[in-house]
């Protein structure tokens, strides 16, 4: 059975010929699906009928005559726009005391609406009163009984309210009445008037599902009702009527029509909602969304297939190329992270664990490290412990500008550079001065800050020095203290000024005593000052102590991972690195 009724196909200048099989498959399967609902709404309307016309359980009830209608009534409600049918209570009996509503007359509107929009013969022909729904009986599964009911037995006016109604059209079509109707009491009279409410209901469905064209497939007979941006939006000229669903089946490919079909088969099995995207072929290439819902009265099957159509060509466009960008982007990352990978292992090459001989001198040592969230997961912070051929102790940390390859490069530089300048015997202040020119000597991007320290075992001396880096803090007996900078303050990063000099500050320690050397990523935060991440940190400290502190390089460990997980978090701004030596004996070596 065709898709549209007889007479009335509309042209398909979309339709190719030569079809391959596939899609020829797909849409004879949509077709099948098609009649086959348009099988089981002709089925419930039958019913719907036999039952409306079946007789009542308590047998015929006794009518009274219909009194005629005042002609000088039926000329005012002539005059009336609006289709109005005119039903007359008759009261029930002991029996059955639900009443009789007679359908009496008509208004000139009610006729000229019966012959634009009924097909012949869907209407008995008018031989006098009858009752209503002897004549409608698919009326009777509307929500018209109630609204007639309530009006006579309160006397008010009920409504408007919305109701679908089917009925048999030739060629055993299905025709859909859809309006919204009024029930108004007239003295002894009931005036049923309806108006065609089916565009405003539409354009409110278009707005509650996507807010754009919409048009709604007739099952029964195969009509289209659809907005006026309807064709638009499937690129069809504006005297082009709307495609049936079949014929807007044949305007895409394949895989488009597979949705199609899906979304039509999940409707007319009770989804409450079915969705896809259709790319259509002809008459132009575009991408349209697609958003249907059934319609159904409150019994029966699916009798209507209504939808919303969104031209959404330019999104899906744009974000094939956003796709297109994020795969781009991950290659990239990956690529950065193979980088990150050959960074990472050549930091963990030089910063090897600490020597064992550090214990014979009287200190324990311990470090803990955290990249940057997000970042190439490591940077230039560096540190260095080394027991040194006089029997004193370098103890140094660093953190050079800058992350990935770059960063791990120059700390490696100035960390090698200084293992090995420490062994001449020099002042820490001159070990300082050497290791800014290495660093001025690398390039104007190769700066860093560091404080660089050497320990005197025998006499519990530490000597440091600062290049523009936080001061070292000192925790005794549980107490944590900034150390005050050396004499003239903190000197300049390394790398900043070539001839630049240092001067160094002294430290005397006891047993017990932890000094914690850490980077400004472990303390800075942004919108934050000096002073307040300076308390925030010794705040920390003490709590993370709070308990104690036992012996051993364990708990030492334990004791820095702790502090970093403290003022860091699971995603860090920066970089950030605490090194702690605790002086466990004086006067070793």
């Amino acid at each position: 059975m065709a898709d549209e009724p007889a007479g009335s196909d509309p042209p398909r200048p979309w339709t190719a010929p030569g079809d391959d099989a596939p899609r020829r498959v797909r849409l004879k399967a949509l077709e099948l699906l098609l009649t086959e609902q348009r099988f089981r709404i002709g089925r419930h309307v039958s019913a719907c009928r036999d039952a409306g016309r079946a007789p009542r359980p308590a047998g015929p009830r006794p009518l009274r005559p219909a009194a005629a209608v005042d002609a000088s009534v039926l000329r005012l409600l002539d005059s009336l726009p609006v289709p109005v049918t005119i039903v007359r209570p008759v009261p029930g009996s002991a029996a059955d005391p639900e009443p009789e509503f007679l359908h009496v007359a008509q208004n000139r509107a009610a006729r000229e609406y019966g012959d634009r929009h009924l097909p012949p013969g869907s209407l008995p022909p008018w031989t006098g009163p009858v009752p209503l729904f002897e004549r409608l009986p698919t009326l009777a599964s509307t929500v018209v009984p109630r609204l007639l009911a309530e009006a006579h037995r309160t006397g008010r006016a009920q409504g408007p309210e919305p109701a679908d109604w089917p009925l048999p059209g030739p060629d055993d079509l299905t025709v859909r009445v859809s309006s919204e109707v009024r029930v108004t009491p007239a003295g002894d009279l009931l005036l049923l008037s309806w108006e065609r409410g089916h565009e405003s209901v539409m354009a409110q469905e278009a707005q509650r599902l996507v807010g754009v064209s919409w048009a709604e497939w007739s099952l029964g007979d195969g009509s289209v009702e659809a907005s006026s941006g309807f064709g638009n939006a499937l690129g069809l000229p504006a005297s082009q009527p709307p495609p049936g669903l079949l014929e807007l089946g044949r305007m895409m490919g394949t895989e488009s029509l597979d949705a199609l079909y899906r979304s039509v088969h999940d409707v007319l099995l009770g989804a409450p909602l079915a969705e896809c995207d259709l790319h259509l072929t002809r008459p132009e290439d575009r991408i349209l969304r697609f958003v249907a819902e059934p319609v159904r009265p409150p019994s029966g099957p699916v009798w209507a297939v209504r939808a919303v159509l969104h031209d959404v060509t330019a999104d899906r466009r744009s974000r094939a190329l956003a796709e297109r960008a994020t795969r781009e982007a991950r290659a990239q990352r990956e690529r950065a992270d193979a980088v990150a990978e050959v960074a990472e292992r050549l930091r963990d090459a030089v910063l090897p664990a600490f020597p064992s001989e550090l214990a014979r001198h009287g200190v324990e040592a311990a470090a803990a490290y955290r990249p940057e969230a997000g970042a190439a997961r490591v940077g230039g912070d560096w540190y260095k412990t080394r027991v040194l051929p006089s029997g004193k102790l370098l103890v140094a940390l660093g953190d050079a500008r800058g992350h990935g390859l770059d960063a791990v490069t120059l700390m490696a530089k100035l960390r090698y550079a200084l293992a090995g300048l420490a062994y001449t015997g020099e002042w820490v202040e001159r070990l300082t001065g050497w290791l800014n020119t290495v660093a001025c000597d690398d390039g104007e991007e190769s700066t860093a800050t560091a404080i660089i320290a050497r320990y005197h075992p025998d006499r519990g001396l530490l000597r440091w020095t600062c290049a523009g880096h936080p001061p070292p803090i000192l925790l005794r007996e549980g107490v944590p203290v900034l150390l005050d900078p050396p004499p003239g303050g903190p000197g300049m990063p390394l790398g900043v000024l070539p001839d630049e000099s240092y001067t160094a500050a002294e430290t005397w320690l006891r047993p017990g005593d932890v000094v914690l050397l850490y980077s400004d990523g472990l303390i800075e935060r942004r919108g934050s000052d000096l002073d307040r991440d300076s308390s925030r940190l010794l705040r920390a400290v003490e709590d993370a102590v709070a308990g104690g502190l036992p012996p051993g390089r364990e708990a030492l460990d334990a004791f820095v991972r702790d502090l970093v997980d403290r003022l860091t978090g699971p995603h860090t701004e920066d970089d950030a690195t605490v090194l702690a030596f605790r002086v466990v004996d004086t006067g070793t070596g």
